[in-house]
């Protein structure tokens, strides 16, 4: 039986197209090993959001030739697309499909073992105007599924090089997107996350459709979702729409990741977003008077060219008074090829790095904070996998729909299962819960025993 090893850098978008890239060499009678062991075929799936993310790829690739020097060495994803002369020319390399095509890449593997020839399959992905059908009907974590509803970006913020790697929106199917909820709740996921590279952008690209009706069509049409997460949404795409879909649904959790990447209008404008600040802080009250309890995680980028220490604390001051509950924070590092990284006034190492840590901290303050709310509450959670401690006593962690972290005492037979679970202390980055019982009841006839804690 051939072997197939993956090794996937970047954002939970290539995580799961990996799993799809799977599926297809899984049809065709291929076996998947670990990536650090002997394989016949090594898939590399590539970031390159960052000049980092080029160099940390190229040095997957070089230990996937050194691993097995006779191997099929396939390159594909986001550096791939940008640069794939670049990565033909690291000795070894047999094949570069980008962020299309992957239906493809097994032809290409066999067209390579017959020619020994290299392979450039990467077309421009600007002229790309049909969502690649990519099919996850199960994925190796078994606790929250991703669906991936749509590809691409037309915002071309100034610090960003995705809309070249990725191409303009293009949005998935509705009844695939349903059909693939449908498989995944079958296969016994309780949660789905909806992604996408500009996943609030749904729909953009069609003419009678949107995100608030995909939304509303989900929750009507699969049976047995218990859960729903939207994993990014800009401020420019919470409509009147979505809040009120959002309002009525008994499925959507309580959280939502809005980047605001800046709180200064000047420095806004600089990165091109497409909002104001007075803009972003309306959405977030109207959205908070509809969700009471509302988390609201976001990304930060510090030190963007120009950035002056007013322009931080603006910044600064936006996320304490709107209290969003964490924050990602990364200090701004210059993506070749984009227009910021040719700005003037770039900002000084050392200032990045103090701003980054000042917002950390108001972070985790404000994560501690939000946790505080709910001391005491019995919430739902769903065990993802052993935290800790001893055979005689497993502690168990999950999410709860509001993306807090908690750790419990538990068993092997809750993984993946809805559980309501007590916060007997809050905290952060973990909450202390305790088990309370499993919420669908056949599960606690069968497990009587075992969730007796």
């Amino acid at each position: 039986m051939p072997t197939v090893a993956f090794h996937t850098l970047g954002c939970k978008v290539n995580h799961y197209e990996t799993e799809a890239i799977w599926q297809l060499f899984k049809e065709q009678g291929y076996d998947r090993v670990e990536f650090e062991s002997t394989s016949d075929v090594y898939i590399i799936n590539t970031c390159t959001v960052t000049n980092t993310g080029d160099k940390k790829s190229r040095q997957v690739i070089r230990r996937a030739v050194r691993k097995n020097p006779n191997a099929v060495i396939c390159v594909t994803g986001c550096y791939a697309q940008t640069s794939p002369a670049e990565i033909l020319a690291i000795p070894g390399v047999d094949i570069v499909v980008g962020t299309q095509d992957r239906i493809k890449m097994l032809e290409y593997i066999e067209q390579y073992k017959k020619e020994r020839e290299p392979i450039n399959a990467v077309r421009n992905i600007m002229k790309s105007r049909v969502y690649e059908e990519l099919d996850v009907p199960a994925f190796t974590d078994r606790t929250r599924a991703s669906l991936k509803i749509q590809e691409g970006c037309n915002n071309f913020c100034t610090f960003c090089i995705i809309p070249w790697a990725r191409g303009l929106m293009r949005s998935r199917d509705p009844k695939e997107v349903i059909r693939q909820a449908q498989q995944l709740v079958d296969a016994g996921y309780q949660e789905i996350v909806l992604t996408g590279i500009h996943t609030g952008g749904y729909g953009e690209d069609m003419k009678d459709y949107n995100l608030a009706m995909l939304l509303r069509d989900l929750e009507k049409e699969v049976k047995g979702l218990k859960r729903l997460r939207i994993s990014s949404i800009e401020a420019s795409q919470i409509t009147d729409e979505v809040i009120e879909a959002i309002n009525q649904s008994d499925i959507i959790v309580r959280h939502l990741h809005v980047p605001l990447q800046s709180g200064s209008n000047t420095v806004l404008k600089r990165m091109r977003r497409k909002y104001t600040m007075e803009f972003f802080g309306e959405r977030l009250n109207r959205l908070k008077e509809v969700l009471p309890g509302l988390a609201i995680t976001s990304d930060v980028i510090v030190g963007f060219p120009g950035e002056t220490e007013e322009e931080f604390m603006e910044t600064f001051n936006f996320i304490n008074d709107h209290k969003f509950s964490e924050l990602h924070v990364f200090p701004y590092s210059k993506r070749t090829g984009t227009p910021a990284a040719r700005m003037e006034d770039q900002v000084d190492e050392d200032v990045k790095n103090e701003r980054v840590h000042r917002l950390i901290s108001l972070s985790d303050q404000l994560a501690a904070e939000y946790a505080s709310q709910f001391e005491g509450e019995v919430l739902e959670v769903i065990p993802e996998e052993k935290f800790e401690g001893d055979a005689d006593h497993p502690l168990y962690v999950g999410y709860t729909d509001n993306y807090l972290k908690v750790v419990f005492a538990g068993t092997e037979a809750m993984i993946g299962k809805i559980v309501k679970v007590k916060i007997t202390k809050a905290g952060y980055p973990y909450n202390e819960g305790q088990f309370i019982r499993v919420v669908n009841d056949e599960f606690i006839t069968d497990h009587k025993e075992e969730t007796a804690i």
